[in-house]
């Protein structure tokens, strides 16, 4: 087991992603097939819930907290290539391995099940092997999103595309509507923020700053942060689209 890791208990019944997880369409005699092969994980920030090429006994959910997906060159260089947020599904079924270094920038707790009971659940249970396609599917169109926010955006688009991503999950989670005005607690420093959109530190905190300054969020500690108008951010982010939550 990781050292940063422990085993934790956690009620289905007042699991926060029961909704977006990969169990969301599952009937009872399901869930309790999942029961059969679930557990909890708590990672410490900082530490490795997964490294490059291990092979892999587990594939679930995150609960809460943050993880990143960074890929390792030959060289040493490394580059952060995807978050994980609150109901990201970790792990391919059919997959021996990982391809990236998945690593806990938060306190994580992760909702696991072992890998080949899983495998055959999916089988055998078409309430599963659907909901894992469109979280899938799903985790594919934001890839293509964050392409464009890293290819083509400008360093304050970037910004506002990140917190606007992570103020809809939230909300998505919460239950919250999107319309108007959202609260959420930033769960990544500015140096991560820097690494994963390709600015540096300095420019992060430069753009944070205007942003707040022009009123387009309000901070209060570094990382409490309100939307006063969410539709704002999303324009500040070059989206033109309703800013509605994440599915």
């Amino acid at each position: 087991m990781n050292l940063g890791s422990m085993t934790v208990h956690q009620d289905c019944d007042d699991c926060p992603i029961r909704h977006r997880a990969v169990c969301a369409r599952c009937e009872a005699d399901e869930l309790q097939l999942l029961e059969e092969i679930k557990y909890y994980r708590r990672f410490e920030a900082g530490s490795h819930v997964i490294w490059s090429g291990d092979k892999m006994d587990f594939v679930g959910s995150v609960v809460s907290g943050i993880a990143t997906l960074t890929q390792t060159m030959e060289d040493g260089r490394t580059q952060m290539v995807g978050l994980l947020l609150p109901s990201d599904f970790v792990g391919r079924p059919g997959r021996e391995g990982s391809a990236y270094d998945v690593v806990a920038t938060t306190d994580l707790v992760m909702c696991c099940f072992r890998k080949k009971p899983f495998e055959r659940m999916m089988e055998t249970t078409p309430a599963i092997a659907q909901r894992l396609l469109q979280m899938t599917l799903d985790e594919l169109d934001a890839a293509r999103e964050w392409m464009l926010v890293l290819g083509r955006k400008t360093a304050r688009e970037k910004i506002a595309s990140l917190l606007s991503i992570i103020a809809r999950r939230d909300a998505s989670l919460n239950f919250n509507s999107s319309d108007g005005g959202l609260t959420f607690d930033l769960p990544l420093t500015r140096e991560a923020m820097a690494d994963y959109l390709g600015l540096t530190l300095e420019t992060v905190s430069r753009q944070i700053s205007a942003l707040k300054k022009d009123g387009v969020i309000v901070l209060e500690g570094k990382r409490h942060v309100i939307v006063p108008d969410m539709a704002r951010l999303m324009e500040e982010a070059g989206d033109d689209s309703d800013g509605g939550l994440l599915a």
